[in-house]
């Protein structure tokens, strides 16, 4: 009965749900099995089966009917561990939307008996963080009949080449990825623009923008172009040429009292509040990072909601900020929100009057950063100096941040960490 409670996991609890399903049985003269209850319980839950559109839930499970739009084979891939696997995938279809079925292993075979136009009954969980993937537990064929568009949506088709003229907005320091076979691999992502939206770019061949800085335009012969939940990206691969080009392509941020439909924007502000960086554990499991910022550009103020590696950006209050390939939403309190998540980008330039300082603090390393604290004043730093020691940095300070260009550490002053602790504990 685990299957079945699953579906209905955030309406009752596991007791509940045994004494419905005992219920069950009992009135119906113990002619059914428990199985049998647990799936009326969930009917009676309206949990049995949900549109396509209602598959974003709360549930651990969905079960759903959906018609075969697509059918990709099973593929190979090796695992972290070395050991071989297999991926399909099914475009299924209702009137409500579409969804992309993942199958895993020995499931994946099942896609050789699976044909286009036919209706198949799904169990399933969420693929991840992937919001139009779900990963298939259990199927089977249906006589049910489903009407519905049979052409595959922009954001389930699958990656197609193109050549595309794009400026070079921003690209970030390269980034080393481990792969699923163990080997690492030097990433980088940036944005562009070919005049009308901006666009992630992403390669795993780092060497390809030696040659090529921010703010210029180059011919992208072979782009692979794919769908994703915030918007399409280009990735260039070994198949791919990227050469210079002459043409002008314009761009200009918007100010903050023109964001005000939903959509995707690129703005700039000073941060003039900010919160604590927040840990959060996704329904997969892993752990996911968000915080909320205040903007200001002279126009206006607009609230900016940062998730996953763009909330770990170190950031104090009065840091110019370039956003790029943000998303509008409502939040919760009515107010619009841009909320910067793997399609956008932030980048920091530090504002304040410069002048050159030398300090003596504790570095207290946080998820927001690392600090140098006196106990009087902290500022942000940069570099990786060590938490709870004692160092002396002179530099140049901006703000609430200092750039140092030396650094050394001191003899710990045992009565200053003690009265230093003592502060932050009672802070908390």
């Amino acid at each position: 009965m685990h299957f079945h409670y699953a579906l209905v996991d955030d309406l009752i609890s596991r007791e509940e749900f045994e004494r419905r399903v005992e219920g069950k049985m009992q009135e119906c003269g113990d002619l059914i099995d428990d199985v049998t209850a647990a799936m009326l319980v969930v009917g009676e839950l309206d949990r049995q089966h949900v549109k396509i559109n209602g598959l974003s839930g709360k549930s651990t499970l969905f079960s759903f009917f959906g018609k075969v739009i697509t059918v990709t084979p099973p593929k190979e891939f090796t695992r972290q561990d070395g050991g071989k696997g297999w991926v399909a995938h099914l475009i299924l279809a209702d009137e409500t939307g579409q969804v992309r079925a993942v199958l895993w292993d020995e499931k994946a075979g099942a896609v050789s008996e699976i044909e286009t136009g036919e209706v198949l009954e799904v169990i399933g969980k969420p693929a991840g963080n992937l919001k139009n993937d779900i990963t298939v537990l259990a199927l089977r064929k249906s006589p049910c009949i489903i009407e519905c568009d049979m052409s595959v949506h922009p954001q389930l088709a699958p990656p197609e080449r193109k050549d595309i003229r794009i400026r070079i907005l921003h690209l970030e320091d390269p980034k080393t990825i481990t792969r699923r076979d163990g080997s690492t691999a030097e990433l980088i992502e940036g944005c562009g623009t070919d005049g009308t939206a901006v666009t992630r770019l992403m390669t795993w061949l780092p060497e390809i923008f030696d040659d090529f800085l921010p703010d210029t335009t180059v011919f992208i012969r072979g782009a692979l172009v794919k769908a994703r939940n915030w918007g399409v990206e280009f990735v260039i691969d070994e198949k791919s040429e990227v050469t210079p080009d002459d043409t002008c392509i314009s761009f200009s941020f918007s100010t903050l009292d023109t964001v005000k439909n939903e959509g995707d924007w690129s703005v700039e502000g000073s941060v003039s509040s900010l919160q604590p960086v927040r840990a959060f554990s996704s329904r997969d499991g892993r752990t996911g990072h968000v915080r909320n910022i205040v903007l200001s550009d002279g126009t206006a103020h607009l609230r900016a909601v940062l998730w996953g590696d763009r909330a770990l950006v170190p950031l104090v209050r009065g840091d110019y900020l370039t956003i790029y390939n943000a998303r509008l939403r409502q939040g919760r309190s009515g107010e619009p929100e841009l909320h910067v998540g793997n399609g956008g980008f932030v980048v920091v330039t530090p504002r304040g009057l410069e002048e050159e300082v030398e300090m003596e603090g504790t570095v207290i390393a946080t998820r927001e950063g690392t600090f140098l604290d006196d106990g009087k004043v902290r500022y942000l730093v940069n570099g990786t100096l060590p938490h709870g020691h004692e160092f002396r940095v002179r530099g140049i300070r901006s703000g609430e941040r200092i750039t140092i260009s030396t650094s050394e550490e001191l003899e710990k002053d045992a009565v200053k960490v003690r009265s230093l602790l003592s502060n932050l504990t009672g802070a908390g």
